[in-house]
């Protein structure tokens, strides 16, 4: 193990760049949390997001060009995405509900993301430039923090509609959806 960072703020949400050069990681070093990039080694740690809100969950599109990440800048959190120096940030979604949470697909153009605008958080998908935000999931529980498969056809999800955290699993257009393990909490 090797510690990269050696700030006393709390840091974490790390992504690592496609190339395996940059990590991408939020950081409260500026009195809240931002997005910072970094070298593999720590070395060149820069500043890419600069508001008084909270951004994090940065995650790198699959060229290394952009990182999408969730800020809370317009009064609650919705998903953003940047060239990956930090420059022309372009807010993606306006819902006044949270959208958080985003992974961004092996292919570029599309995004998964988490969002409580029906009430509850669920998975919805987007394109990358914000349009066709599709609703996946529909269940009372919580479905969140997507990932979106190496190849782009499946999305694996976190949900509680078991009454216990587990990880599930639907195709890309939301059918399919299938429990993939089952805890049992004491």
């Amino acid at each position: 193990d090797t510690q990269l960072t050696t700030d006393p703020a709390g840091e974490g949400a790390t992504a690592w760049s496609p190339d395996g050069l940059r990590i991408a990681f939020g950081s409260d070093r500026s009195g809240n949390s931002d997005i910072w990039i970094m070298n593999a080694d720590g070395t060149g740690q820069i500043q890419l997001t600069n508001t008084p809100e909270d951004e994090g969950h940065p995650h790198f599109s699959p060229d290394g060009s952009n990182i999408v990440f969730g800020s809370r800048r317009t009064g609650n959190v919705d998903i953003w995405i940047m060239n990956s120096d930090g420059s022309n940030q372009i807010q993606l979604t306006t819902d006044p509900a949270d959208d958080k949470n985003p992974d961004i697909s092996p292919d570029g153009s599309r995004i998964a993301f988490e969002s409580n605008r029906t009430g509850n958080d669920e998975i919805w998908i987007m394109n990358t430039d914000g349009s066709n935000q599709t609703q996946l999931t529909t269940d009372p529980a919580y479905d969140g923090s997507p990932d979106i498969s190496p190849n782009g056809s499946r999305i694996v999800f976190a949900s509680n509609r078991t009454g216990n955290n587990e990880i599930w699993i639907m195709n890309a257009d939301g059918t399919g959806q299938t429990q993939l393990t089952n805890t049992l909490e004491d």
